[in-house]
């Protein structure tokens, strides 16, 4: 069945499809070597997050740079595992600059594979993209 996006009043243009899809591959690029410092370059501080916890319950917090940078390290580790992303992700244009992505992603980490679900809300200034909300379930806990 095809995915049907919702009408935002805007219709994007191949060099929106194409800038939006370069900027993943980077950040991607960049996840896989666990250069969080650079991940963080690509985002908008204070960056919002959404969640839900163990209890059921929808968490948001804002962190800052130095925030992103700590906990992502936590997270992503800094061991010598080859991570390799294979994604599919569904864009909505709300404008030239803001888009709502959805994210299906398959993780691999040294044979193990995990499967993603997330949504990112990104921005565009001065004619580059960056993430400025992060959506993803399970992580409440941790916010």
């Amino acid at each position: 069945m095809p995915v049907v996006l919702p009408d935002t009043g805007y219709i994007p243009t191949a060099e929106d499809r194409e800038s939006l899809d370069a900027w993943f591959t980077e950040y991607d690029a960049q996840s896989a070597q666990r250069a969080v410092e650079r991940m963080a370059d690509m985002a908008v501080f204070p960056l919002n997050l959404v969640s839900d916890d163990s209890a059921g319950n929808g968490r948001s917090a804002q962190w800052s740079r130095e925030q992103f940078i700590e906990i992502m390290t936590g997270v992503m580790g800094d061991g010598d595992q080859n991570i390799t992303f294979e994604s599919v992700r569904t864009p909505v244009f709300l404008s030239a600059a803001m888009a709502v992505v959805f994210t299906d992603s398959t993780m691999t980490m040294d044979g193990n594979s995990q499967q993603l679900r997330y949504a990112d809300v990104l921005v565009k200034r001065g004619g580059v993209w960056a993430f400025q909300t992060m959506i993803q379930g399970g992580w409440g806990d941790n916010l």
